[in-house]
């Protein structure tokens, strides 16, 4: 355990998982060239991308199951060679019909890499580094992001959609080839527990997982945190803006990297007091959200066009919250043998993509709603006006204010099954800040 091979596998799953990153959000990037392209509505657009989280959400309670029963190594192989497929299939698509089969190929290979990859780290690492390795893979996997900002949006604005695409493609090669040769399931000798003989009994342990309070919590937790960043990275940020704030198509994919270096520095500092407040967990995802919520209220509501700078503060908040939501993984293991991981974390990974495609297609929907009454009542065509905007991110108030109330409740019931089995009291946080407040003056 924590061994110079471990290391080896852990870095070489990570550039799996940065490049896998990196073909889930060149679809983000080449938005506006899309819309150009196929020459589609905003839902229609969208449906690139919800295609491809629907897939991905879908696919993360089978691939966790897989995962218990056979290995990470295989499943990892096979999603990266589907990514290579999809985004060559998107690359060379005439209509958006085959853009969205290729969307989808991309979005199950992405689904097999982070979960197998969470799964690696707990079988070839030990101790309290594994709240801090699962940070790193998140903020390293989120450079994946830069790539497809600055490198892709360069190709694609100077050499074209198809060079754009094949170029991402040829980088799923490379982390295929490493997969292959260097990633193992675990250390020899590790003593795991034996893999699920029957599927019968890999479904008995996926329902025992999904009855676990701490599993629930955090699959919510991953709801709430992580959705906002995806909606905006992935599909409508880049048309928020260029069409709606008119700032220069070049600039806006450059301005992405703001949320990516907020989690970057962010990330370590949320491993540090997930492993050292490990009760407080909690606490830490719903001051995240309330963040998250307090900025998108100031960007909604602020007079005209948002301040540059209040841009910026934005793309802060809703970079804290990808970090934020691997907190949920860590729910995960602390709440589950490492035998039934692969499921547990499955679970947990379907929270934030399931609330990110619900909320990317009601975005949509409420844009070309909007865009209709505009035409309807006289006035010119405009789809991605900010008044528009206004209204359709408020979609993320309702979606994820359901999802705060279920964290709310799953974490009542797994301080109660905490109290009953080990003991263990969690008192709200105000009294415990009230005691070491009491405590540092005697």
């Amino acid at each position: 355990m924590n061994s110079r091979r471990a290391w080896l596998v852990y870095g070489v799953g990570v550039f799996a998982y940065l490049v896998a990153v990196t073909q889930r959000t060149t679809i983000g990037v080449a938005g506006v060239a899309a819309t150009e392209r196929f020459h589609s509505s905003a839902s229609v657009l969208s449906t690139l991308a919800v295609v491809q989280l629907i897939v991905y959400a879908a696919m993360q309670i089978p691939v966790g199951v897989l995962i218990d029963r056979v290995g990470s190594r295989w499943l990892m192989a096979v999603g990266t060679a589907l990514m290579v497929a999809g985004q060559v299939t998107v690359a060379l698509a005439p209509t958006i019909g085959v853009a969205i089969i290729g969307r989808i190929m991309v979005g199950a290979g992405d689904a097999t890499v982070f979960t197998s990859l969470m799964r690696l780290t707990n079988s070839w690492f030990r101790g309290k580094i594994v709240p801090q390795l699962s940070q790193w893979i998140g903020n390293i996997g989120q450079l994946g992001q830069v790539l497809s900002a600055i490198p892709f949006a360069i190709i694609l604005h100077q050499s074209g959609w198809t060079t754009a695409f094949l170029s991402a493609a040829s980088l799923s090669v490379v982390a295929l080839v490493g997969i292959i040769a260097v990633i193992k399931d675990k250390p020899v000798g590790a003593d795991e527990g034996p893999r699920p003989a029957t599927w019968g009994e890999s479904l008995r342990q996926l329902r025992i997982s999904l009855a676990r309070p701490g599993t629930q919590l955090g699959f919510w937790s991953h709801f709430v945190t992580q959705s906002s960043g995806t909606v905006y990275s992935l599909m409508w940020g880049l048309p928020f803006m260029v069409y709606a704030l008119g700032i220069d198509p070049a600039e806006a994919s450059g301005l992405l990297i703001v949320s990516v270096v907020a989690g970057l520095i962010s990330g370590p500092i949320l491993g540090l007091l997930t492993a050292r407040y490990p009760l407080r967990r909690s606490n830490l995802v719903l001051a995240i959200v309330f963040f998250m919520g307090v900025v998108w209220a100031f960007v909604l509501l602020w007079p005209g066009t948002p301040p540059f700078w209040l841009l910026i503060v934005l793309l802060i908040a809703i970079g804290i919250g990808g970090p934020g939501s691997l907190i949920g993984f860590d729910f995960a293991r602390t709440f589950n043998p490492l035998r039934s991981l692969g499921s547990a974390n499955g679970i947990v990974n379907v929270g934030g993509f399931l609330a990110s495609f619900i909320m990317m297609f009601l975005i949509g929907v409420v844009l070309d709603g909007e865009n209709s009454l505009r035409v309807a009542s006289g006035g010119q065509s405009d789809l991605y006006a900010f008044d528009s905007f206004r209204w359709a991110f408020a979609v993320q108030y309702v979606i994820i204010g359901i999802g705060v109330g279920f964290l709310i409740h799953a974490r009542r019931r797994t301080r109660r099954r905490l109290s009953e089995d080990e003991g263990i009291e969690v008192a709200p946080l105000w009294v415990a800040l009230s005691e070491a407040w009491r405590s540092r003056g005697r």
